[in-house]
């Protein structure tokens, strides 16, 4: 009788939970337990348990809560990968077996310092929700995207300005900050070496700031692309600003202790070509208002995945 309720229990099949399966995924891709539950709309107990429900159904650690900042264990990065697979294969079976009524492009303009770490998971559960509506993401600075925005190329664009325009409505306030390579010693030298594009919006702020606080700089590195001047400062070369949590990879905030003056902030505009467009531009226009809501800040991401 042992023996046969063992066999049995082996072979009974085990269903994966798709719906914590998702809340993994979300937090994954968005950095944090709280993020992930504006994207989900649920709360941040609800994604927890999610998880945790998860991890205890697998019998194994998928997150390393050891850290200040959220990482994947090994297994967490194995199951990752099948995640994505499943869930890509759930969504397309909803997509093409069910009804298809919304259906067409829609242009979305983006800085190139704010597309990350924000935009492709808006991108990804906008596709989810409409799969046979395309957007199409255009990257540029902010005074190029005003403009196409102005000629009426683009349907919804994101901004950073010191002030909010007529029709705009701004999603939050974010500090800018200083970054350079990780341990790196440029920010150190004098006169200090600055890299930056030429239409970067926020050069004048960081000229006007250094001059103020009588801090000797030079010039050293500009261009038309943002990857040089990210390659630039990931080599030490020079250090360059930022907006808070949007510091591209192999640079890091720079802890100056005092030594480069305050930068002040920005705000992170959207502009709306047509308010009526109908529900998929409404769709759209609302997950990036959670994308960027103060409420979803990465520090509060990390905090709310450390407790969970």
């Amino acid at each position: 009788m042992l023996l046969l309720r063992y066999i049995t229990e082996i072979d009974m099949p085990r269903n994966i939970d798709m719906t914590a399966l998702r809340s993994f995924v979300a937090v994954a891709d968005s950095g944090g337990v709280t993020r992930a539950a504006g994207f989900l709309n649920l709360t941040q107990s609800a994604v927890s348990m999610q998880l945790k429900r998860l991890e205890e159904s697998l019998d194994l650690q998928l997150l390393d809560r050891s850290m200040r900042t959220i990482s994947l264990t090994a297994s967490g990065e194995q199951l990752l990968s099948y995640a994505r697979r499943m869930l890509e294969l759930n969504d397309e079976i909803y997509s093409r077996l069910t009804a298809q009524e919304y259906e067409g492009v829609i242009t979305l303009g983006v800085p190139h310092d704010i597309v990350y770490p924000s935009i492709p998971h808006v991108l990804r559960q906008f596709n989810c929700n409409y799969p046979r509506v395309k957007v199409q993401l255009v990257s540029s600075f902010t005074t190029g995207l005003k403009a196409q925005f102005a000629r009426g190329e683009v349907d919804v664009i994101l901004t950073t300005e010191d002030i909010c325009g007529e029709g705009g409505e701004t999603l939050a306030e974010v500090q800018l900050e200083w970054v350079g390579a990780p341990g790196g010693a440029a920010w150190r030298q004098r006169p200090l070496q600055l890299a930056f594009e030429h239409r970067c919006i926020f050069r004048k702020a960081a000229l006007e700031a250094l001059d103020r606080a009588g801090v000797a700089w030079e010039m050293a590195i500009e261009s038309e692309q943002s990857r040089t001047i990210e390659a630039s400062v990931s080599a030490d070369l020079a250090v360059h600003i930022m907006l808070s949590d949007t510091t591209p990879p192999y640079t890091e905030s720079i802890q100056h202790g005092g030594a480069l003056p305050e930068l002040g902030s920005k705000k992170i505009n959207m502009y709306v070509a047509n308010l009526d467009q109908g529900t998929v531009v409404k769709e759209l226009v609302a997950l990036l208002r959670q994308a960027y809501s103060p409420s979803r800040s990465r520090a509060a991401n990390v905090t709310e995945l450390h407790a969970s």
